[in-house]
């Protein structure tokens, strides 16, 4: 498949790495600095980072972990893994499952939430089409 915005053979400035990645230079110094990068980011003569392919992947999939709130020690824990390379598939999988399971309580959690948040809307419409908002419960002032 023919990339839309190919990644140029010398890579990316870190500037241009945030922009794909949707993430600051700040935070991509930050998960180098954390262990959270399983790849070796290219450096220029002068010491600039030059981001490639393998290198955005990698941080695109932290991004997801870490929007599905997989706290940075475990992303390192599975960053780690990874770069250890073949024979601890089955603590990988592992780490994902349980994070799986988290985000599913989270969701099921969320979507409990969304239902009180339905019923209240639907109170208030019904209260407002009917004249009847006067009734909706508020707290007593002191007097």
């Amino acid at each position: 498949m023919l990339e839309v915005n190919p990644i140029p053979a010398e890579g990316l400035t870190i500037a241009d790495a945030a922009r794909r990645t949707g993430v600051s230079a700040h935070t991509l110094r930050y998960y180098e600095r954390a262990g959270l990068v399983v790849t070796q980011v290219d450096r220029t003569g002068g010491g600039r980072r030059r981001y490639r392919k393998p290198d955005l992947d990698w941080i695109k999939i932290c991004t997801k972990l870490r929007a599905t709130g997989m706290p940075i020690k475990t992303i390192r824990r599975y960053a780690d893994l990874v770069a250890a390379g073949r024979g601890n598939e089955p603590e990988r999988l592992a780490l994902l499952e349980e994070h799986r399971a988290e985000v599913l309580a989270r969701l099921d959690e969320l979507q409990e939430n969304l239902r009180l948040i339905d019923r209240k809307i639907g109170v208030y419409r019904g209260r407002l089409e009917a004249g009847d908002a006067d009734g909706l419960w508020a707290p007593a002032q002191p007097r």
